[in-house]
Order: C-alpha cells, then sequence, then structure tokens
C-alpha cells in the first residue's frame, strides 16, 4: 500500500507545479503538514488567497476523522515519548488502515512505526518528483485530484470486505454525502465529513455507554 502513495504523490506535486507554486513547496507541504487529502484542498485554497480561519476550519473538519482513528490505533505499542510523537504526527488513512487489520494484531511497536516512516518518505518522495517533472505535463492533463478519491475507495472497499458486518458504517457515510449535497452542495466534503464525524462520535459514545451498562 505505501507504493500507493507514490502515484498520488506524483499527482499532488504535478498539481502544485501547474498550480504556479514552486517544487520545493510539494517537499515542504508533505514534510510538515502531511495530511493527505487536505494537500491537494490547500492547493486551491491558496491559489484563491482563503481567509486564515476557513483554512483552519477546512483542515480541522477534513482530518477530524483522526481523532477516531486515535481511538482505536496501537499507539501503546509504540516506545518511547518522540516515537509516539512521531506515531501520532504520521497517522493517516493508509497505516491506520494497515496497523487495525487483523493481520496486524501481533505487530510490534518498531514495525508499526517504520511502516509511517517509510509512507512518508514514499509520500515526500512522489510529491518532489512530481513537483520536478510537473513542467513535462501538459496542462490539458486533467483528473489528477482524483487519484486520491480512488485510493480512498479502495480502501473503503478492502475495509468493508473485512468488516462484512458493519453494514451501517458505509450506510451513515452515503446518508451524510447526500445531506451535504443537499444542505449545502457549494461545501460538500467539509459538511459531509463533518456529519459523518459527528454521527460516529454520536455511534461510538452511544454503544460505549450501552457496553458500560450491560457489563
Amino acid at each position: 500500500m505505501g507504493l500507493g502513495l507514490v502515484p498520488l504523490g506524483l499527482a499532488l506535486g504535478v498539481l502544485i507545479t501547474h498550480a504556479g507554486l514552486p517544487w520545493w513547496s510539494a517537499s515542504l507541504s508533505t514534510a510538515v503538514v502531511y495530511a493527505g487529502s487536505f494537500e491537494f484542498l490547500l492547493v486551491g485554497l491558496l491559489l484563491a488567497a482563503a481567509p486564515l480561519a476557513t483554512v483552519a476550519l477546512t483542515a480541522f473538519l477534513v482530518n477530524l476523522r483522526h481523532v477516531f482513528y486515535a481511538l482505536s490505533f496501537p499507539l501503546e505499542r509504540v516506545r518511547g515519548r518522540l516515537g509516539k510523537a512521531y506515531s501520532t504526527f504520521a497517522l493517516n488513512d493508509e497505516s491506520y488502515a494497515l496497523a487495525t487489520g487483523a493481520r496486524a494484531r501481533d505487530w510490534p511497536g518498531e514495525r508499526l512505526l517504520w511502516l509511517q516512516v517509510f509512507m512518508q518518505v514514499y509520500w515526500v518522495g512522489g510529491a518532489t518528483a512530481g513537483a520536478l517533472l510537473g513542467a513535462v505535463v501538459p496542462d490539458s492533463v486533467t483528473g489528477l485530484g482524483f487519484a486520491l478519491t480512488a485510493l480512498f475507495t479502495v480502501l473503503a472497499l478492502d475495509a468493508v470486505r473485512e468488516r462484512r458486518g458493519d453494514l451501517p458504517t458505509p450506510l451513515i457515510a452515503l446518508l451524510c454525502a447526500l445531506t451535504a449535497r443537499l444542505v449545502c452542495p457549494g461545501e460538500l466534503l467539509p459538511v459531509a465529513f463533518g456529519l459523518f464525524a459527528a454521527a460516529l462520535m454520536i455511534r461510538y459514545l452511544t454503544t460505549d455507554r450501552r457496553a458500560h451498562r450491560d457489563a
């Protein structure tokens, strides 16, 4: 899956170059921000000179799902404060999907940490290469931003296959997307993410409360 980040990084790098930003901004963004989908959105926000509050709110809503990742990510296996700090920073969709799968139940903390390191290396390397090669990719090439959507679709399909009994989660996601499309079509993505995060939080709190009551 780590190698799958390379073409995504290439797409982001080309997108950054075509937006008129310097090539090194791709390396800087992927090394410091390292937020995947938000980095694709950040290009458009920078070009539109969006207010800082808008950028901050978008980043919060898009990355709010990481709060729920932290609830079940096996951070306790990672040793040392520095290791835990980096593991928290580098927690993304791909590393979460791998680290919480059935095959990763016995993975030690070192393996989880190296998994995250290599994923960021693939991401930074892909984006840097894409930015450097962006000049030779014609502006007529479109759809680069869809690369991330395609990866999320694959991750979602794999997650559904592993948890066949968890049908409500994709249904909740679909309902949130439809609601956002009807209520606020101009801000579909952040609104849908916000609704989905709120729905998952409510489900987690109610399920946890019910489990304590039945215990």
